[in-house]
């Protein structure tokens, strides 16, 4: 099954407010865009998942794609336009030369396998699966990165633990 009509903003108890339920360039319903304005914590998203016995199959969301919307969305979340403007500022100024409607979905296919195989657990169909500690245990992934390909990209890496002041 679709499930759709999902809530655009959900309630954060740890950041005490509304936080974008799926992202914040998901584009609300057209029929709440005015609401986005007036009560944009009563807007529905254009965001949807499949669901297939009562397994999540995979999830999206059409995007905003016009600039003023998407400043109404920063202001509902409580971004100052300064802040939206230094964090988004290249992307609001590529909507306004006029994006398409458009949308992604992301399909688990590997949590369809699990289905297909009659499994319980999506690691009885991973070839490598991972454990709790998000290791591989066949070929002890992930491994360290070589100082030369860190030196490259411009990455430093900081001690497990270390603190700012011992710098």
């Amino acid at each position: 099954i679709w499930v759709v009509d999902w809530p655009l903003f959900e309630y954060s108890e740890e950041f005490q407010q509304y936080i974008a339920a799926h992202h914040p360039f998901t584009m609300p319903s057209e029929e709440d865009l005015e609401l986005l304005k007036t009560d944009p914590h009563k807007c529905h998203a254009q965001s949807y998942d499949i669901v297939l016995n009562g397994y999540e199959l995979g999830g999206g969301s059409i995007r905003i794609h016009q600039r003023e919307v998407q400043e109404d969305m920063f202001k509902a979340l409580g971004f100052t336009k300064e802040r939206a403007e230094e964090q988004f500022g290249w992307f609001m100024d590529a909507l306004d030369y006029g994006f398409p409607p458009h949308g992604g979905l992301a399909l688990g296919l590997d949590r369809f396998a699990m289905l297909l195989a009659k499994k319980d657990n999506i690691r009885e169909v991973i070839a490598f699966p991972k454990n709790s500690k998000a290791t591989e245990p066949l070929t002890h992934a992930p491994s360290e990165v070589a100082p030369q390909q860190l030196e490259d990209l411009h990455i430093e890496v900081a001690d497990e633990g270390k603190e700012d002041s011992e710098e």
